[in-house]
């Protein structure tokens, strides 16, 4: 690879192929590698920071890092009726968070609770003949060769089953 000097950006570039993160200005690699990593981290390692029990009713929403005028903040979805279960963990949950990262990351926990109604919608009855929505149905009509067309229609009905 071929070094470029004297750019705007940087004292010295890569030419060819570079990742997404050294093509990044220096002041938005700050603010990713502060916000971004302890967020994404925290995703990642839910089901370890909080335990099985708890994982399956509550999510990490956002996180909010301190500032002057306030602390460290991340806030939680939890399933509507378990707030109780959440908040009897609240203390256990910020230790964990703050020994994972080795450091003082979140000082304080919000929950926002939300209804889990899942909603079924039924689907109408198709024939198996008529398995392609129409749109598709007539591009595959105009394919000339038989074969390729009879692949097509039995790989939309695959489609369909699944």
């Amino acid at each position: 690879m071929q070094f470029k000097k004297y750019t705007k950006q940087r004292n010295r570039s890569i030419q060819g192929l570079r990742s997404f993160k050294d093509t990044l200005l220096k002041n938005i690699k700050k603010v990713i590698n502060k916000k971004g990593h302890i967020y994404s981290e925290t995703l990642s390692n839910w089901k370890y920071i909080v335990g099985e029990n708890l994982f399956k009713i509550c999510y990490p929403k956002s996180f909010k890092n301190s500032n002057r005028f306030g602390v460290s903040t991340l806030l939680i979805m939890v399933r509507r009726g378990h707030e109780v279960d959440l908040e009897y963990s609240k203390k256990k949950i910020v230790d964990k968070m703050n020994s994972f990262f080795g450091y003082l990351v979140v000082e304080k926990l919000k929950f926002t609770s939300f209804d889990d109604e899942k909603k079924f919608f039924l689907k109408d009855k198709v024939d198996s003949e008529n398995v392609t929505n129409n749109k598709y149905q007539k591009q595959i009509i105009d394919v000339k060769n038989e074969k390729i067309k009879k692949s097509l229609i039995e790989l939309t009905k695959v489609f369909r089953e699944k």
